[in-house]
């Protein structure tokens, strides 16, 4: 399945529509306004938390933390890299790791080494515009999460280390 992930750009607080590739609005991402470091909500149509994402702080390089169901469910990190952002990234749903390219415009998400899911982001947008394409349907909330936390460690200005 595709989605496209489009952050909104005249809004207090990070927010993101997630269409499907038929154009409908299938989640809702949207940031707690006024907190120390980032905490996003990711939501179904109707108003319910499917993932929370909080950014864990006094950090030397952004680390974040996913919950479902007030449990953690996966950790993210971004490593000390010179050429290309990398990232650990624990998680109870199997071992995940990011490849992409030099300016991770375009990346994949591999899960013990089979793609799960290829990312693009459109280069000359007004604001960033994400195309997820997702491989394994139990995966779609967790790598639409995953997509979010990466656009954020990688194009939030609060993160530039």
């Amino acid at each position: 399945m595709r989605f496209q992930i489009r952050e909104k750009v005249f809004s207090i607080g990070d927010k993101f529509t997630i269409k499907d590739q038929f154009g409908e609005d299938r989640y809702f991402a949207r940031g707690k306004v006024f907190s120390l470091g980032n905490k996003l909500y990711l939501e179904d149509m109707q108003g319910n938390e499917l993932i929370y994402i909080e950014q864990k702080l006094l950090r030397l390089l952004p680390e974040y933390t996913l919950y479902k169901s007030d449990r953690p469910i996966a950790k993210v990190k971004r490593k000390f890299s010179l050429l290309r952002p990398k990232f650990e990234i624990e998680s109870e749903l199997g071992n995940f790791t990011v490849s992409g390219n030099y300016m991770a415009h375009e990346f994949s998400i591999l899960k013990d080494e089979t793609t799960v899911a290829k990312v693009s982001k459109k280069w000359f947008s007004f604001s960033d515009v994400y195309g997820l394409e997702v491989y394994y349907d139990e995966l779609t909330e967790f790598l639409v999460a995953l997509t979010i936390v990466i656009d954020q460690i990688l194009y939030d200005k609060s993160n530039r280390n």
